[in-house]
Parts: structure tokens; C-alpha cells; sequence
């Protein structure tokens, strides 16, 4: 997996990312184009019109994250608005076809596990990368990424992690932060309390679930165009998700795209619920490889061109550690580590 390392002003950092991962980023926004096209029926220069009116809000409220996605797309040679629609992906197709994972926090005494599998399609593994990001007056990051993407899933040299999931509710409002920006916001946080007001305060564009932690505090941020909700820890110090609404969300209405999606939380529950309350590592690695209910499993297996497993994530937020395991992680392709 390609590791790109980002220093300097957000022009700067975007320029490295845009250089370092140019074929990755034309394969991403190809993979997109045919996946618009196919789900969606847009042509390219349709979604374009879409990230139009992101971008212009981008300026306006982010413009260190505009100054980036520039910087990506003069480092990459591609348009301004190619790469804005790649991180409003999940905001332009309204939620409908975004990624389904399984997601863990785990605070012990010992250990703040944040953990999951990130599903979606096969064509896509080529695009993941890792991005190391360090910046002035804010935590350095490192995280996994698709190719020309500013936020994902990954920790920060404060502790601060988070995890993502798609949740599938229809709307979105353009003025609000898009569902890769928040994930950036969170990550360039000092603690999981600064993340949630930063989110809360902005308001989010479109459903989703971030899943953020530091060492002695998680929360599962449940959101909608119009709505926030907070999954808290349980007594045991877990907090378990996937694909749907946990919570209440007045108005809005899940899809509940992934009917398998209860079935994972309960599954990974369960499976918790085995162990002591000091898993170690090889423990909660061994959650992901779950196969109970296969092929829609927590380990994902595609079926009729559908999502499967292409990465598991397993990080530990006191030791500012992560293992990256590409691929399902029962056949893992390659393994990285990460450290701050």
C-alpha cells in the first residue's frame, strides 16, 4: 500500500498527496465516473455540477480543506472539480451507495481499541493509500484513505481516531460539512469531545455514522442532514456499529440499505461478550474474521457485484498504534503499521 507523506501549508500538503499518488487518484475518479454512471446515471459532467456547490461552500467555510483538494488536483494534474466530487462522494449519490463496515470501540484499562473492516468494492482496493499528514499548530495525522480523499479512518499524535460507516438516508444540504471533511476535522482534534463539537457545530451535509475516540473517551456520532445523536459506551466501555440508526433522528428516516446490518452488530456483540475485560490485540484482530451469516458477514465476501472486505483497522489510542491488514482479513494481502 502506497504511504505518502504530507508536510507544510494545506496547498503544500495536497500537492505531495496529488504527486505521490497521481495514478491512484485517476484510477479513483474512473472508478466513480462508472460507478455514477451505472447506479445513478450521471454522466461525469453531471456530478460535476453536484461538487460545484460544494466547492463554493468549501471556499467559503473550509478554505485551508479547498486549498488542499487545489493543491491535490494541480499535484495530480487533474480538475479542481474532479477532486472536490471525490470527497463529497457519499454527499452527490445522497448516501446510496457509500460503504458498509463494522465498527468496534473498546475502552478498557489497559487499551482504547477503535477498530473495524471497511467494505466496499473490489475495484477499489488499488486506490486505498495512507496518508501521513503534519501540519502546523495542529495533531499530526496518519490515516487509510482512498486516493485523492482529505479525511477517512486513522489516529492522530493527540489519540484522537475515528471509524466511518455509511448510513443510507435520503437528503443532503450542500451548505453543511461533507461526511470526508468532518472525518479530517475530527482527525485534526485534540480530544473526542473538541471532534463532536466541531462536527455538531458545523452541521453535516448527509447521513453517516463516525465512530470517534481518544484515550479515556468514545462516542459514536449518529447524523443526518438535519439531525445528531450520540451512541455512548456501554458498561463494559463498548460501543458496536454498522449500517443503520441506533438512535432517534426526528424526520428522518433510515433505508436500512444492508438488512444484514443488525445482524453484525449482534454478531459482534455476541462475540464480545465472550471475552475478558482486557481483550489483548490478537483478541479483538480476531472479531474481523468473523464469518457468521457469510458471505454478508462482518468479514464481507462480494456476491452480484456488491461490497466486500478490503481493509480491517485495528488501533490502540493510549499506544497511538494501528495494524492495517489489506484485504479480508482472513486472507490478508499485505500488513502495515502505524505509529505516532
Amino acid at each position: 500500500m502506497l504511504v505518502v507523506e504530507c508536510k507544510g501549508s494545506p496547498y503544500r500538503i495536497g500537492h505531495q498527496h496529488g504527486v505521490a499518488a497521481k495514478a491512484q487518484i485517476l484510477r479513483c475518479i474512473e472508478f466513480y465516473a462508472e460507478l455514477f454512471k451505472k447506479n445513478c446515471k450521471q454522466e461525469w459532467a453531471e456530478v460535476l455540477q453536484h461538487a460545484e456547490a460544494f466547492e463554493k461552500t468549501a471556499k467559503e467555510k473550509w478554505p485551508a480543506y479547498h486549498e488542499e483538494i487545489r493543491g491535490i488536483a494541480d499535484g495530480s494534474g487533474r480538475n479542481l472539480l474532479d477532486i472536490v466530487a471525490i470527497n463529497v462522494r457519499t454527499e452527490i449519490n445522497f448516501g446510496m451507495f457509500s460503504d458498509g463496515c463494522t465498527a468496534l470501540s473498546w475502552q478498557t484499562g489497559k487499551r482504547a481499541y477503535l477498530a473495524q473492516n471497511w467494505d466496499w468494492m473490489d475495484g477499489q482496493k488499488s486506490n486505498l493509500i495512507i496518508t501521513k499528514i503534519s501540519q502546523e499548530g495542529k495533531p499530526t495525522i496518519v490515516q487509510v484513505t482512498e486516493a485523492g480523499i482529505i479525511g477517512k479512518i486513522g489516529f492522530n499524535s493527540s489519540g484522537v481516531g475515528t471509524l466511518l460507516n455509511a448510513i443510507k438516508v435520503h437528503g443532503v444540504n450542500s451548505s453543511r460539512m461533507p461526511v470526508h471533511f468532518g472525518l479530517r476535522a475530527a482527525l485534526e482534534s485534540n480530544s473526542t469531545q473538541e471532534a463532536v463539537q466541531k462536527l455538531e457545530g458545523y452541521g453535516m451535509a448527509a447521513s453517516a455514522h463516525i465512530l470517534i475516540s481518544d484515550a479515556s473517551q468514545a462516542v459514536g456520532l449518529e447524523f443526518t442532514k438535519s439531525t445528531f445523536a450520540h451512541c455512548e459506551a456501554d458498561s463494559r466501555g463498548r460501543i458496536v456499529h454498522a449500517n443503520h440508526l441506533l438512535l432517534e433522528h426526528p424526520n428522518e428516516v433510515d433505508t436500512m440499505w444492508l438488512k444484514d446490518s443488525p445482524v453484525r452488530v449482534k454478531t459482534m456483540t455476541e462475540n464480545t461478550e465472550k471475552l475478558g475485560d482486557e481483550p489483548s490485540w490478537e483478541d479483538i484482530t480476531r472479531l474481523f474474521e468473523d464469518e457468521h451469516g457469510f458471505p454478508d458477514s462482518i468479514c464481507r465476501q462480494a456476491r452480484d457485484g456488491g461490497s466486500t472486505t478490503l481493509f480491517n483497522i485495528v488501533m490502540d489510542l493510549k499506544a497511538k498504534r494501528g495494524v492495517v491488514r489489506l484485504g479480508r482479513p482472513t486472507q490478508t494481502e499485505d500488513s502495515v503499521t502505524l505509529e505516532l
